[in-house]
């Protein structure tokens, strides 16, 4: 009698070259069995027409203020995945001593656009140290596994107080500062986080703390998270590549490092970053990125936020989404936001804003004729026109993507084909109501998998479980194999899609988020538990605070 068996699916085990027909059989949270499975079973999935696969792991989240309140992790947990790991950027609420809370949840709101009340309001802030931080999660009872990095903000907040935003650590300041990180990796941090972003700021204007700090400051936390097998994370200062490479570079020498990627407007940025990992790579130095899957950058509409912002734009801003729509009967009114958006630029160009369609799924992939520009000149109208008419004929629930990141589709495609690089960034909890790329797993294998076939069925897969689990340390996640943690996906590839962004107001306080649901998923196993299934969640939180061993 086993506990779950999952019968006559396409495995994809994130191991194998080609995917096998196969039986997984599941006994407490550990996978038992994969072939033919005989005997019952207390719960029996037929997965004839599906693909099963190991859980996927997402590396680049930042749920660490949603899910003191939402542990059911939404939307990422519609989406196959099973591991989260939260702290990245540098910015996270641990360590904290209690007279800094304010400082960090201030931080979070400039730099991640989640909501300072809703952060205050939200947590229970009973921890100062990062393990007291991981205890605490526990007792929230995720839906799905999540792990965490300790982040250069806290960290360096902690020690060197206001000095730690923008001054350098002296000698015995570093020393401290490497002593702390050590301490939260033996704790159970899988790593540590860094940001090299200036435009990642607090909210008096200054960059966050650790933005500008030393190589020996970085090369002596790097020293610590490397002996303790941890991995350091980096969002680089795009503006100063080579200098950040070499950087880069030094820490790999010590420890595993991820950093984020992005591609520019052609293949020649990507190419040339790509270049210096491989040399990294031949002296056998681990170093891995992300990338964003697809063109990416603000959700813009009527009921988020507009394209254009001042003046008469701003008005609008404060109302709810009625009251935005009655505002837009007013012929004065519509004839002010025209005229300044005539003489004022959107937040990128109209060639850049694409409208995600009016059906049950959203269109990300489609080409100029598409764009905002374009269907403001084929109707004869300015793109503000447009923008407000469609937003009017939908009952304000037209939704555009702005593509700031990416934009060049084949540059994407040639960076997650590369062996360094992995899909991700998909920033779950973060810009809660200004971005949405938490379906980016799912976006994979539909569109890059299934509909461009750029990588076959195996390869993607391995790129969403296997992959990731490797970067973070995870040896028994990412594989369908006995003795495995029962981290699973049951998937209707045919039917896989992400469904249509849509704005609720969910989070403490009222405040709005964007969030987006799945199609396609027969059943999501975390830890040998069913937590999804036909796309909805069965209710049981089954995941688990995942600490360095």
């Amino acid at each position: 009698m086993h506990d779950l068996i999952i019968r006559n699916g396409l495995v994809v085990d994130g191991i194998s070259e080609s995917p096998y027909r196969a039986d997984v059989a599941v006994d407490g949270n550990q996978i038992s069995k994969v072939g033919v499975v005989s005997g019952e079973s207390l719960q029996v999935i037929d997965a004839g027409d599906c693909a099963v696969t190991p859980g996927f792991i997402d590396l680049h989240t930042h749920l660490d203020a949603q899910i003191g309140w939402d542990p059911m992790l939404t939307p990422l947990s519609w989406h196959g995945v099973t591991t989260a790991i939260l702290g990245n950027c540098g910015v996270t609420f641990a360590p904290c001593k209690p007279q800094d809370r304010e400082f960090l949840a201030n931080m979070m709101e400039t730099v991640e656009d989640i909501p300072r009340d809703a952060i205050l309001e939200g947590l229970a802030w009973n921890w100062e140290s990062y393990g007291e931080y991981l205890n605490a999660l526990e007792s929230l009872s995720p839906v799905i596994n999540v792990g965490g990095m300790v982040g250069h903000c806290a960290v360096r907040f902690y020690v060197m107080g206001e000095r730690g935003i923008d001054k350098d650590a002296s000698a015995q300041e570093i020393e401290q500062i490497a002593m702390v990180v050590e301490e939260a990796i033996k704790s159970g941090a899988v790593g540590f986080s860094t940001s090299r972003n200036p435009g990642h700021r607090i909210p008096d204007g200054r960059s966050v703390p650790g933005t500008f700090a030393t190589e020996d400051e970085l090369l002596a936390i790097a020293k610590v998270v490397g002996q303790e097998g941890g991995l350091m994370q980096s969002v680089m200062n795009m503006s100063s590549v080579d200098d950040e490479m070499a950087l880069l570079k030094l820490e790999a020498s010590k420890a595993r490092v991820l950093f984020s990627h992005y591609t520019g407007g052609t293949t020649s940025f990507g190419d040339k970053i790509e270049a210096q990992v491989d040399l990294m790579r031949r002296e056998g130095l681990d170093v891995s990125a992300m990338v964003i899957p697809r063109a990416s950058g603000f959700v813009a509409g009527l009921e988020v936020y507009p394209p254009w912002r001042g003046g008469p734009w701003d008005e609008l801003l404060p109302m709810a989404l009625k009251d935005r729509l009655k505002a837009l009967d007013d012929p004065a009114l519509t004839e002010r936001l025209i005229e300044f958006a005539r003489a004022n630029e959107p937040i990128v160009p109209a060639e850049q804003i694409y409208h995600l369609g009016d059906g049950e799924y959203p269109d990300y992939v489609s080409g100029p004729e598409q764009s905002l520009s374009a269907l403001a000149e084929r109707n004869l109208e300015h793109p503000a026109e447009t923008f407000i008419r469609m937003s009017l004929a939908s009952n304000g629930k037209a939704l555009f993507t702005l593509r700031a990141l990416n934009r060049n589709l084949e540059a994407v495609a040639k960076a997650i084909s590369a062996d360094f690089c992995l899909p991700g960034l998909g920033d779950a909890g973060a810009h809660v109501n200004q971005i949405m790329d938490s379906g980016w797993t799912t976006f994979c294998l539909a569109y890059w998998c299934r509909d461009r076939e750029l990588l076959s069925l195996s390869e993607m897969v391995k790129q969403l479980t296997s992959a990731p689990a490797r970067i973070v340390g995870l040896s028994d996640r990412g594989v369908i194999k006995p003795g495995a943690k029962a981290d699973l996906n049951v998937i209707d590839l045919d039917q896989l899609s992400e469904l249509m962004p849509k704005v609720v107001s969910d989070f403490p306080g009222g405040s709005k988020r964007l969030i987006q649901g799945a199609k396609g998923y027969r059943a999501t196993v975390c830890n040998g538990v069913v937590i999804l299934e036909n796309d909805r969640h069965t209710g049981a939180r089954a995941g688990e605070v995942l600490r360095r061993k």
